[in-house]
Order: C-alpha cells, then structure tokens, then sequence
C-alpha cells in the first residue's frame, strides 16, 4: 500500500497546502493515505504559530490529509537543515510511509536532487566554510560553491521550498530513506510572497490576521470556521508581539553560558546576543544590535526562540524519538493500526502516554509541552492562558 508523507507548519492552512496534497495523490495514489508531520506551537522560522498546534492539524484533516503528527519543539526551532532531518526522520521511523511529497518552485525533482547531493559533498562543503570565513552568510556561500559546479542550477536555490526540497532530499540520503521522493510544482502562492486572487500566501494570511482581517474567503472551505472560532474564543492569533514581555523576561533571567549553549551559537554568537539582551528593550532590538551580513534575521530569530523555550544545542538526537498523533480521519487511524507494529518509535495517541516516555523521549515531550504553557501567555483571554494544557489536550478526531 502506498503512504504519502508530507512535513508542513501550515501556518495557516491554506490553498497551497490544499493543492500540495490533491496534486500528491494524483502523482501518487489516488486513495493513498497522506501522512504529515506539522510543526507545533512554534514555527522554523523563529517565532509562534498564528493558532495552537492542534487547529492547525485539524484543518489540515479536514482537507486532505488522514494522519497529522507534531514535530518536537528542537526541531521546530531549528535550521531548515536540521529541522528536515528530524521531519523527514520520523516519516522514515514510521515503517509505513512509502513516499514523501514536497512542494518546490522547480517543480522537477532532477535539478533538486543534483543540488542535494552537491551540497553534501564533502569537498563542497569545506569550501562553504572556507567561503564563510569571508563574512559571507550560509546560503550566498552554498549557491556560490555550487554555482561553480552546477552552473545556473544553483541559483535555484534562492527560493525557499526549493531549499526546504533540497534538505529534504539531503535527509534523505544521510538516512538511506526507504521513502520515494516526489515533488509537485509550487504554482499558485508562494512561501511567505504576495499573492492575488483567492489564493494567499501564509505570510499575507498571518499579516491579515494580526490586521483583525477575516482569511476566510483565502482558506479551504472545509478549514474556513477554526479561525473565526479560535479568535472568538480568544486563543489568537499569537504574535511575537504579545508574547514579547514574556520573552523578554525570559531571556533577562538567562546566564552568559545559557546563551553559549544554544544551538547555532557559533563564533561568539551567543555572546553577541547575551549583550544585547541586557542592553535592548525590544525584540526586535535585540535582533537589531545581533544582525549582520553573516547571520540572517531568521537564525536570529529562531536562537531568541529557543533562549525564551530552553532549547540547547547539544543532548538531542538526530531524530524525533516519538510521534505524538494531533489529528486522524478513520482512513488514518486504519493506518496507525498497521503502523504500530511496523513503528521504530512509540506512537502517542493519548497526551497521558507520554507519561510512560523515558530519557530523552519524555524529557523532549516535557520540553514541548512546557513550549505551549509559553505559547498561551500570547492569547488575548487571560482566562485561557491555563498551564498544562498540553498534557490535556487529545488529538482531533474526524
């Protein structure tokens, strides 16, 4: 039987994503299950999802797809290289998923593949280094070295679900995945870029929301009624802007040796941001005093993140050593049936089985859910800013 695997944030769902998934199953397997693995409350990019994990993953079944599983909080938070690695490690720890499905601009997955395993070349990636040494960032090195070897095909790499495509195909080699890569052509909204007509790009979306702007008439239908109902309710949207006290207060009450253990914490980078903590009274001046030419916003963002959460950069394995279940449709739930027994790692169905979790596995669960104790303190009600809650929380049944 065939299995689609797909990583998303689908923060929010939205066309793209609806699309991404109907165009998987024509490539694929029309009655394929569709098995994705989401980010949780916090985002890749450095910062909180507009809506709790758990809306995200129920619009997400009610449009396509059968199994949705969270991605722990480390790799969340994570470089798109890492952040891969965990995501397409755990579809692959599953035992059941045949195929993993990617959106990219390519749309082909020879130039992708060709830049994939350039990029993982040994002998490239000194020379990324070398180039770095420069004061240049990560990706204007890697498409440098690359252009030297592939010509025009690396400047594919200036678009972001082409090199989200390219990490997942590298994960995908340095785990010798069972999986078949498949990717589909990114053609109405692109990642985070303006858009017009019905279809919206996450990034439009999540500006609409925090404007006080209805997204419906831009998400699926069947998805349409969460945010209305989230927002009714006065769980969101969440911003870094009403979570900025919080982690503000947060990273005052950190040491110098706390910032040096994050992850990316490189070249004296934790130093540069433990300074800036106890010197800027914004976020954004904070990121604002760390910023270079070498270090992008985005990493900026995400090491700010994971100061705030306490995530470190060492002590972590290389994938996710369980998958917690955050919504299913009956086609899904006859798969985690068939998936229990065939599953490299435990597969969470209830929130009290984490309890039965060891090691780094309950210690990474304990550090996601204390991620959403953090996230609810971004909730407009106050009455719904209750600790615990994702200890409480069951998955969404449809």
């Amino acid at each position: 039987m065939n299995v689609i695997g797909v990583v998303g944030e689908f923060n929010p769902f939205h066309y793209g994503h609806y699309e991404h998934l109907l165009e998987s199953r024509r490539q694929i397997d029309y009655e394929a299950p569709i098995v994705c693995v989401m980010s949780g409350d916090f985002i890749q990019r450095g910062g909180p999802a507009a809506f709790r994990k758990h809306i995200r993953a129920e619009a997400a079944a009610l449009c396509g797809a059968d199994l949705v599983l969270e991605l722990p909080l480390p790799w969340c938070g994570a470089s798109a290289e890492r952040f891969a690695l965990g995501a397409v490690g755990l579809l692959e720890s599953l035992g059941v998923v045949t195929h993993l499905s990617f959106g990219s601009e390519a749309g082909s997955l020879a130039p992708l593949t060709a830049l994939a395993l350039a990029a993982a070349e040994p002998e490239n990636v000194e020379r990324v280094k070398q180039t770095m040494a420069g004061g240049m960032s990560y990706a204007a090195a890697r498409e440098m070295v690359l252009h030297e070897s592939l010509g025009e095909e690396s400047r594919l790499l200036q678009t972001p679900n082409n090199i989200l495509g390219v990490e997942y195909l590298k994960a995908m080699f340095s785990i010798n995945s069972h999986m078949i890569p498949v990717t589909t052509k990114r053609a109405t909204t692109q990642h985070d870029r303006p858009s017009d007509g019905q279809a919206r790009s996450a990034g439009q979306l999540r500006a609409m929301l925090e404007a006080g702007e209805d997204i419906s008439p831009y998400v699926p239908v069947p998805a349409r009624p969460l945010a209305a109902r989230e927002r009714e309710t006065g769980r969101g949207p969440v911003t870094m802007e009403s979570l900025e006290t919080a982690i503000l207060a947060r990273l005052r009450m950190l040491g110098q040796e706390d910032f040096q253990a994050l992850p990316d914490a490189t070249e004296g980078l934790g130093n540069r941001l433990y300074k800036a903590v106890r010197s800027e009274g914004s976020v954004q001046g904070i990121l604002s005093a760390v910023k270079t030419k070498r270090y992008p916003l985005s990493r900026l963002r995400r090491m700010v993140i994971c100061a705030a959460l306490g995530v470190r950069g060492s002590g972590c394995p290389e994938r996710p050593p369980y998958a917690r279940l955050l919504a299913s449709t009956e086609k899904g739930r006859a798969l985690l049936r068939d998936m229990g027994a065939k599953s490299a790692v435990p597969i969470i169905t209830k929130p009290a089985q984490a309890r039965e979790l060891s090691g780094p596995a309950r210690e990474i669960f304990e550090l996601t859910a204390n991620a959403r104790d953090f996230y609810v303190l971004g909730y407009p009600a106050a009455e719904e800013r209750t600790g615990g809650s994702d200890w409480r929380t069951s998955p969404v049944t449809l």
